[in-house]
């Protein structure tokens, strides 16, 4: 068998698992990444497995069907409905097997981001290697709002956690209801309150039909002048073109973003650019703790399927639940 491993961009593959254990396999590595869907399919057309970290890379119908040799698909994390075709690899005979991740590795870095917008961290660092000694003045987070948008297994948290910092916190989500926010301390607000209340705003939702493009141009315009917008969940909740004009104006204060629309970010992208955009390239579950699932776990799939026993499979059917939910249910099935 080959087994393709794509966009290892840190080059670490053979680093978390002894692959030599599986037998007949031979394995190709790529630390960079391919946009074109036809150089995708080039690059893969004659490995009978695929594995990919995360959704780095999209695996459309076409992709797909034009991969014929193609018979198994590592994933790594849960949330794949998106990114790979379920449908398709349904009825092209294709096995999708996927694996655990640990999430609170995301919440670290949006505790990151926040605090370096909120103290300008970044502009401070640079400064003292250069040389210098403070030029600005930051600003503490006890007694500031804080908005979390989406109050699930990653808003709680986040939430939890602007609380110790004496931060008031309030939130919304298309299906929340001030019965669940309320043992956790934290103020049900209107998506509009939202917006107008926070001084600092953070993501937590998953990308679905009815949140693509929830953060708007007209939501991001009730936002306080100088308030800051934290996305390390998904690109493509939130509309790229206001966001920026928001920024290049100082309209907001800054924006911290470890996700986005084209990965790896172009070189010459505005958010590259921005004084008051601190942009981190999507670390959010990049850690040894998490590698060590993603690689140890796919090379468990890679050899229950060889086995002709499966296991943590996911399929067009699969239920879209919390993380959490997906894997006990895997490992049960």
């Amino acid at each position: 068998m080959k087994l393709a491993i794509l966009d290892d961009y840190q080059s670490v593959t053979h680093s978390f698992v002894d692959w030599s254990v599986v037998p007949k396999l031979t394995i190709v590595s790529f630390n960079d990444h391919v946009l074109s869907e036809d150089e995708l399919i080039s690059r893969l057309s004659d490995c009978d497995a695929v594995m990919r970290i995360r959704e780095r890379t999209i695996f459309s119908r076409y992709v797909l069907e034009s991969l014929p040799k193609l018979r198994l698909i590592l994933a790594t994390g849960m949330r794949n409905a998106r990114s790979i075709d379920l449908v398709a690899t349904d009825e092209l005979g294709v096995t999708v097997c996927t694996t655990d991740a640990l999430h609170q590795t995301t919440i670290e870095v949006t505790w990151l981001l926040i605090l370096a917008l909120f103290r300008g961290f970044p502009a401070e660092y640079e400064l003292l290697r250069s040389g210098g000694w403070q030029y600005g003045v930051g600003a503490g987070l006890a007694g500031k709002t804080l908005g979390v948008l989406g109050l699930g297994n990653m808003g709680k948290p986040v939430a939890k956690i602007g609380q110790c910092f004496g931060m008031d916190v309030v939130a919304w989500s298309p299906n929340l209801t001030p019965e669940r926010t309320k043992p956790l301390d934290v103020k049900f607000v209107s998506k509009q309150d939202l917006f107008r209340q926070s001084d600092a705003l953070t993501i937590h939702l998953p990308h679905t039909d009815t949140t693509e493009g929830l953060v708007d141009a007209y939501s991001i315009s009730l936002m306080k002048h100088g308030a800051f917008l934290i996305n390390t969940s998904r690109p493509k909740l939130v509309d790229e073109v206001a966001l920026i004009k928001a920024l290049e104006t100082e309209r907001l204060g800054g924006a911290g973003l470890d996700v986005f629309e084209i990965e790896p970010l172009p070189r010459g992208h505005t958010y590259r650019k921005l004084k008051n955009v601190i942009a981190t390239p999507h670390l959010g579950f990049v850690t040894k703790e998490n590698y060590q699932i993603f690689f140890s776990q796919s090379r468990e799939n890679l050899e229950a399927y060889l086995k002709k026993k499966p296991i943590r499979i996911i399929t067009s059917k699969t239920p879209f639940l919390p993380d959490s939910q997906v894997a006990r249910q895997m490992h049960q099935s």
